[in-house]
């Protein structure tokens, strides 16, 4: 009784260590992308008030005296915020600059050379979209970095699986993360890419898999669906090919630095489109692909599986994250980067602010928005959760 309950101890803290290493990896990207909005707006001569790593309670703090900025750690390691002087989070971007112009030609006030809204409306926009930006760069440098410690995927693949995607075929037959597929049909399989390629080249067959778990032989038939039908997360050129809904555990090979960075470029192109493309298939099919939506929850739980295959695969996911930052943050919905972006647009296109009824109505339909993927999300994850699949 006492060793069982130390292996459950034991096995209670290393997922309470995968969760924590998933929030710190989460939190340094977020942080990155208000450094972005930092550089960019002391570049611009933009008075930053407080540049903070993590949220709630402050910690720990320093005034730096030539720039006045304050820069704090605080007690919840989630994330982080950049406030520049001139912002108001409780007001519309069109509005805090309608407001601006209105006050500051009766009233000007010292140090509005370094006011965010005093600036033209491309410094602003500039400003903005450097925190998207950084996300981009950040996405790149971290494959690269993987490439150059770990090395770059090689056509060794082992074919253990790795991450299982729910409600899938290979879900449906219990397969788990670890097992090792050992014969397709009566032929012997020692590659996980060759395993991929006998799936990928059987759409509507049945094959009969044979899988080694704990020392112990299994079997069982299958018959591969569309790999577009299980995941939005498949490369354009794959999605009619056959799946059954697994991932193999990757191997790495150490290469040369030139090689490297060119293996980080396409690795970056691969994820750049697998994003997009995914995001585009959500908004033309949303009602078919909405199911397969996830929050922090859903991507921990995945983070924390990806830890077992070591950290190559981690950095892959880590990178796909920070790019999907990036292009969230691009959207044109309001609370984003991408709606603060847009009405800078607007403004320069109308060369005035918009007026504050439209700005009204465009946040209105933006946060219905938002609401309506919340709670889409929220649905999914719990029904995870639920269904016994676990929260990480």
């Amino acid at each position: 009784m006492v060793m069982l309950l130390a292996v459950s101890s034991i096995g209670a803290l290393d997922e309470l260590g995968k969760v924590l290493t998933f929030l710190v990896m989460l939190s340094v990207l977020v942080i990155l992308h208000e450094l972005g909005h930092f550089v960019m707006a002391r570049r611009n001569g933009v008075h930053v008030n407080e540049f903070s790593v993590g949220m709630g309670p402050r910690l720990a703090g320093w005034k730096s005296p030539r720039s006045r900025t304050q820069y704090s750690l605080r007690a919840l390691p989630i994330g982080g915020y950049c406030a520049m002087y001139g912002e108001d989070a409780k007001a519309g971007e069109a509005e805090q600059q309608r407001e601006f112009r209105a006050e500051r030609t009766e009233y000007p006030q010292p140090g509005d050379d370094t006011n965010f809204q005093a600036k033209s409306a491309w410094q602003r926009l500039s400003i903005i979209l450097a925190g998207p930006t950084a996300n981009f760069v950040v996405a790149y440098l971290i494959l690269l970095f993987g490439a150059l410690i770990f090395g770059v995927q090689s056509t060794n693949a082992q074919p253990v699986i790795g991450e299982v995607t729910p409600h899938s075929p290979a879900a449906l037959h219990g397969l788990k993360s670890g097992d090792r597929i050992v014969a397709v049909d009566g032929d012997p399989i020692r590659n996980g890419d060759a395993l991929v390629a006998r799936i990928n080249d059987s759409l509507g067959k049945t094959l009969t898999l044979d899988y080694e778990r704990n020392g112990l032989r299994y079997e069982f038939d299958v018959t591969p669906v569309r790999c577009g039908s299980l995941s939005m997360q498949v490369a354009t050129e794959e999605r009619n090919k056959g799946c059954i809904g697994f991932m193999p555990v990757p191997a790495y090979a150490r290469v040369p630095i030139g090689q490297a960075i060119v293996a980080s470029a396409d690795e970056y192109g691969f994820v750049a489109s697998e994003v997009v493309d995914s995001l585009g298939l959500l908004l033309t099919h949303f009602a078919h692909y909405a199911p397969q939506l996830t929050g922090v929850v859903g991507i921990g739980q995945a983070a924390t599986t990806i830890q077992d295959f070591g950290w190559g695969p981690y950095l892959q996911l880590a990178a796909q994250i920070s790019f999907a930052l990036g292009v969230m943050n691009l959207l044109p919905i309001p609370a984003l980067d991408g709606g603060r972006a847009a009405f800078v647009v607007a403004e320069i296109v109308r060369r005035r602010p918009v007026d504050p009824e439209r700005e009204g109505l465009v946040h209105l339909a933006g946060f219905a928005v938002i609401l309506m993927l919340m709670l889409v999300i929220a649905f999914h994850d719990i029904s995870r959760i639920v269904s016994g699949q676990g929260a990480f």
